[in-house]
């Protein structure tokens, strides 16, 4: 196994369970592009794979057949006839495995699952039979199914409807790095940046680990944004529109939800986005907004004291975020674009709501800072006359804790009037949701809060350094 791979640990402990188990497994893993599916994968195994092949984007059912078979002359070491469907492909590909003599676990890895389900092709058909006429009877084999497009990862493997229902025996779902996995990968970069610039940088490029490799370590962060965004033929620039058309079938519709979104930063019930996007009520949207959640694009939350027809839509995604306010419609020649903005109030709004967002990624390091990692607990969001709060911890032992998230290049400073705001705000949440638990005024900022006549106010905080715990 190869020991490169920065964290996904429990990712690899559920591959090790099932490649040592004594029955035929089938494990579907599937995240956003870019996210190091593929790469976790083929590390894991040191790409010794009984047999390998991969989806061609937009190839042709011939292209994706002529692939395959390539593959499988490449392995077998045999020529093979020219396959006319995937029942005939796929049976070759069973007489190969066949062949395999000995007691040792047959692997096989099909990467870009989707890419090979072309239009008319029974693809999904071929695979079904494949699988539940000769594959779940093998206790060798091991087979590993991995795609980025979610939306037919979801209907087709993990769903609860046709041939494979059930059958999958674990799927994994790759989330971005946290910070510290992305203070480990920079690390073995080579990039020895401290936390606040590590932070900017999760603020602009998420947790995506291909986006991260693109850094350059001789550069500061500042450099990097301008060279990946905003110079000629930035890598980066186009990135946004090939993510969704990749990830989901309806990329219009899921483009148009997180576009409406982006507008709103409070976030948005459902009714509200079908009046600001024009989208039809139904299906189409259901599955958008669950398929938008389940990639990390948006979180979906219930406000403090609502139902579940209260239910709200906010998005989350950092990198969607800064395409949005500084990429998308950019026309200029300014190379150093991001450098010359550094002291606007533009980059300072915008850094103020994404460090909200990456703390909404590692509520369980606020947790585990605040020593509840072990009480029951439910995160929600508030919004009355006396103000929003972004971030509540409702806590099984009574105690509710009222999260302010600030980001600044210093220790934070409580003033008269903004403690006045706090004080204020939390005896509107007490009054209009009628609560009795405590209620903890609890900072989350970068260098802490300044000791101050207003600082003894505030019951707990956490600090940057704190989010960075595994």
């Amino acid at each position: 196994m190869a020991d490169t791979i920065i964290g996904r640990e429990a990712e690899r402990e559920i591959l090790r369970q099932r490649i040592e188990s004594n029955a035929p497994e089938l494990i579907a893993i599937y995240g956003r592009r870019r996210i190091g599916k593929t790469f976790l994968v083929r590390q894991y195994f040191n790409d010794t794979f009984s047999f390998y092949s991969t989806g061609i984007y937009q190839g042709s059912m011939k292209e994706q057949l002529g692939e395959f078979r390539r593959q499988l002359e490449h392995y077998s070491g045999h020529k093979w006839k020219v396959a006319k469907n995937w029942f005939d492909a796929f049976a070759q590909l069973r007489e190969y495995l066949e062949s395999l003599d000995g007691n040792k676990p047959i692997i096989v890895f099909l990467d870009e699952f989707p890419w090979m389900d072309t239009q008319k092709s029974r693809f999904i058909k071929a695979f079904e039979y494949f699988w539940n006429s000769w594959g779940a009877t093998n206790n060798r084999l091991k087979l590993i199914v991995c795609g980025s497009a979610t939306t037919w990862m979801r209907e087709n493997v993990l769903s609860e409807k046709g041939g494979l229902y059930n059958r999958t025996t674990r799927s994994i779902y790759l989330a971005p790095f946290t910070l510290h996995e992305t203070e480990q990968y920079l690390i073995s970069r080579g990039i020895k940046w401290n936390r606040y610039q590590i932070a900017e940088c999760y603020m602009i490029l998420g947790g995506t680990p291909l986006y991260l490799q693109m850094l350059e370590r001789n550069q500061s962060i500042t450099q990097n944004v301008d060279n990946l965004f905003f110079v000629q033929n930035a890598p980066l620039a186009h990135e946004y529109d090939f993510l969704f058309r990749s990830l989901f079938n309806e990329a219009i519709v899921h483009r148009q939800i997180v576009e409406t979104l982006a507008s709103k930063v409070v976030g948005m019930t459902r009714m509200e986005i079908i009046a600001a996007a024009k989208i039809e009520d139904g299906g189409l949207l259901t599955k958008a907004l669950r398929n938008l959640t389940d990639c990390d694009f948006i979180r979906q939350y219930t406000a403090f004291g609502k139902s579940e027809y209260g239910t709200v839509y906010q998005l989350t995604d950092l990198f969607s975020l800064f395409h949005l306010r500084y990429v998308k419609g950019y026309r200029g020649q300014d190379k150093h674009h991001w450098q010359n903005m550094v002291d606007s109030p533009s980059r300072r709004a915008w850094s103020g709501y994404s460090f909200e967002q990456l703390c909404l990624h590692h509520i369980q390091q606020i947790k585990q800072k605040l020593g509840i990692s072990g009480v029951q607990s439910d995160v929600y969001a508030w919004k009355g006359k006396g103000g929003q709060i972004d971030l509540l911890i409702d806590r099984r032992d009574q105690t509710i804790n009222l999260c302010e998230m600030k980001f600044s290049q210093g220790e934070f400073e409580i003033t008269k009037q903004y403690d006045k705001h706090l004080r204020e705000r939390a005896e509107s949440f007490r009054s209009a949701v009628k609560t009795r638990k405590a209620l903890h005024q609890t900072f989350v900022t970068t260098y802490g809060v300044k000791k101050n006549m207003y600082s003894g106010n505030m019951q707990t905080e956490v600090r940057l350094d704190d989010l960075f715990a595994e």
